[in-house]
């Protein structure tokens, strides 16, 4: 019951520091949204803790399945943490803050190609925006996307190389994809392989999406500002997680199937065998 309080505690509070970041960053928590901000933290970190510390699963997939859900807050945390620096030094510049900025100006003008992810995100502003305004959206999409795309690479190779989820025991579908029922009807092999198949998709749609919708609904009911920092933070940030996030779930659920078919597959030749003694 202790390691369960503490364990729950500890992610209760990573994640508070996760919400909070942007505002310690730009302004140390002071400034009229931090009353704003402490809400929201206090509220995902009580859900966090609820979540963690009971035994039943909730909504959170993969919870007994190591390093998931570890390596989705990290990557999310990784990109809102440099988004924070690169707006930082908009307005206090450090050598920290200015090296962080240099590599995302290199790895946005190098990402700004037709029909990239990065210049739709360009293309969303309206067309009075400022020059400093297109550098700094370029700068952080650049990052955010670089981020989640290595993001990606990691999750592969800890699922092929390192054989994710075997190496952490039994797999248990009921407890790690709770919004999953096995038994809603049809082949369970069929239907995760299916919603692998559109999370993959549609997480690699998204990028390209997302700029196009806003894009249409600000044209349509006005401008989104990204002249507020944080605004942009977490624009960028949900802009370049949300896809990336998806399409880790679907190569989890697809190698949840793959390993449910091999187990099938032995029950199968085990089964032929004992006929045949």
């Amino acid at each position: 019951m202790v390691t369960n309080i503490f364990g729950a505690g500890m992610r209760a509070l990573l994640v508070w520091l996760l919400i909070a970041t942007p505002s310690l960053v730009l302004n140390g928590g002071a400034g009229d949204s931090s009353q704003l901000v402490v809400f929201f933290g206090v509220l995902a970190a009580f859900f966090t803790f609820v979540e963690y510390y009971s035994s039943f699963p909730s909504i959170v997939e993969f919870r007994f399945a190591a390093p998931f859900n570890r390596h989705r807050f990290v990557t999310i945390f990784a990109i809102v943490a440099v988004l924070s620096l690169v707006c930082k030094g908009v307005f206090t510049p450090t050598a920290l803050t200015l090296t962080v900025k240099h590599w995302g100006d290199m790895l946005g003008q190098a990402m700004d190609v037709p029909y990239s992810p990065v210049r739709l995100i360009v293309l969303m502003l309206h067309d009075n925006a400022s020059i400093e305004l297109v550098e700094i959206v370029r700068t952080a999409a650049g990052l955010a996307y670089s981020i989640s795309l290595l993001s990606l690479v990691i999750f592969i190779l800890l699922v092929r190389v390192a054989k994710w989820p075997s190496k952490s025991g039994a797999f248990n579908v009921w407890v790690n994809l709770p919004m999953f029922d096995p038994t809603g009807g049809g082949d369970v092999l069929v239907r995760l392989k299916r919603d692998a198949n559109v999370n993959i998709i549609f997480g690699f749609l998204l990028p390209f999406l997302i700029p196009a919708v806003v894009k249409t609904a600000t044209d349509l009911v006005g401008n989104l500002s990204l002249d507020d920092p944080q605004t942009l933070i977490w624009t960028m940030s949900a802009w370049a997680f949300l896809p990336a996030s998806m399409i880790m779930r679907g190569i989890a659920m697809g190698r949840v199937a793959e390993m449910i078919e091999e187990k099938r597959r032995r029950a199968y030749a085990q089964s032929d065998a004992a006929q045949h003694a």
